[in-house]
């Protein structure tokens, strides 16, 4: 990637909304080749797609959650049903395979602690594979919004 790259990851991610003839001249190169470098960083996997911010809580979801689970057995098919799982539930918002003593951290947004509560009852405490899991009330989440690349890619 490439410093023109770079600086089109930055733009699409500042406003993906922007069209190409104003993406183009905030990185001064032409429409046609601004055009050209988006459809080859699509097509090399760089940009996976574009999506909208919403706010959580103009969702009714005023409370997010972590919560740490550990699974039994410890395997990939068991490992697979449960991210199947996770992700037909409305409340995660992500899941993260983990090496070390948690095995999945899940990212949860619910209307209130009540709510909060009631989920892990009835979604955690129910599954076979769920030995133990603990819960983090997150009181702000923050996030980098525009990621650079780092360093050169490895072989």
């Amino acid at each position: 990637m490439d410093d023109i790259d770079s600086a089109i990851v930055r733009e699409l991610q500042t406003d993906a909304r922007q069209t190409n003839r104003e993406l183009a001249a905030r990185i001064g190169i032409a429409p046609s080749t601004c055009l050209e470098r988006v459809r080859a960083l699509k097509a090399r996997g760089a940009i996976t797609g574009y999506h909208a911010e919403i706010s959580l809580p103009a969702l009714n979801r005023h409370v997010q959650a972590l919560v740490a689970v550990q699974i039994r057995p410890l395997s990939r098919a068991v490992i697979d049903d449960f991210k199947t799982y996770l992700y037909g539930l409305p409340e995660v918002l992500s899941a993260f395979i983990l090496a070390g003593g948690d095995d999945v951290l899940v990212h949860v947004a619910v209307q209130d602690v009540e709510a909060l509560h009631a989920f892990l009852m009835d979604r955690f405490t129910k599954r076979r594979e769920v030995v133990s899991f603990r819960t983090s009330v997150i009181f702000e989440h923050t996030r980098n919004r525009v990621v650079a690349p780092l360093g050169e890619p490895r072989a």
